[in-house]
């Protein structure tokens, strides 16, 4: 859809680093347009507030152009465990200490902060994390009952696995309920006002890019999101859809995720190197 607009788009999927290794080949691009980045707002936390030896500036070196959509994160349990909602969940916890454990991908992920922000603010220090080397191997597990809990991003197979029965969705860590899943209830709801965690999905040029370019990019990515279509294919897959986002009211969005999270992991202190 973008192709209308700017032309060929050949994408190029660089893995390595939970996404920090293509951020950081934008990053050090030549910032003529024709190399940007789709990523995630969770790889620049991990480079800033993570690591002391980052592979690149996350301010300095890239430049947001738009977001896309945002991705919240599902708390869920294996049926086994007797919690219908977050409350229960940490009442439970407390009553069988060590007995819970929590599954993310990774630690440092946002979702490793996430599970941490949720202990310190419910008094759940008795959950145990269990990093795993990305969120297939916690889902499958959760499935077969190896681990309790898990943090993970909210997705359309995930929620189709909590439809099921196969596992249970306690709460979404968004400020409000998925189009998706209007249904379940968030963290805010459940009594943890500050126990909101989501990641943003959005393009990134490299700093120094023209002015005209990044118009030009961000105009063609609002003629995509005003496909009706598209906008269906996110909200299937657990994604809520964005519009019309400049990039300096998504440069304020980045920062105050910066600041919102420095203090956790200062609090935690988990480092990546």
């Amino acid at each position: 859809m973008v192709a209308a607009v700017l032309g060929t788009v050949i994408v190029e999927n660089q893995g390595g680093a939970s996404g920090s290794l293509a951020a950081a080949t934008v990053a050090h691009a030549r910032p003529d347009g024709y190399t940007i980045l789709l990523g995630a707002s969770s790889i620049h936390l991990i480079e800033l507030i993570l690591k002391s030896r980052p592979l690149y500036d996350p301010i300095k070196d890239l430049q947001p152009i738009t977001m896309l959509a945002i991705n919240a994160f599902a708390i869920a349990v294996h049926p086994s465990v007797p919690a219908r909602t977050v409350k229960d969940l940490i009442d439970y916890a407390r009553a069988n200490p060590g007995k819970v454990s929590y599954g993310t991908t990774g630690v440092g992920s946002l979702q490793h902060l996430a599970g941490e922000l949720l202990k310190s603010v419910t008094g759940g220090s008795d959950i145990v994390h269990v990093p795993y080397r990305g969120a297939g191997p916690a889902t499958a597990d959760l499935l077969a009952g190896q681990v309790s809990m898990v943090i993970l991003s909210m997705t359309g197979q995930f929620l189709e696995f909590h439809r099921s029965g196969k596992l249970r969705v306690l709460a979404v860590t968004s400020p409000g309920r998925l189009v998706a899943a209007p249904e379940i209830p968030t963290a805010v709801e459940a009594g943890f006002p500050t126990v909101i965690a989501q990641q943003a999905i959005g393009l990134f040029a490299p700093t120094g890019t023209p002015t005209p370019i990044i118009a030009r990019i961000s105009e063609a990515t609002r003629t995509a999101m005003a496909e009706k279509a598209y906008q269906q294919l996110l909200i299937e897959g657990a994604f809520e859809p964005q519009f019309d986002w400049t990039p300096e009211r998504f440069r304020r969005f980045l920062d105050e995720d910066i600041a919102r999270w420095t203090p956790v992991v200062k609090a935690i202190g988990v480092r990546l190197d």
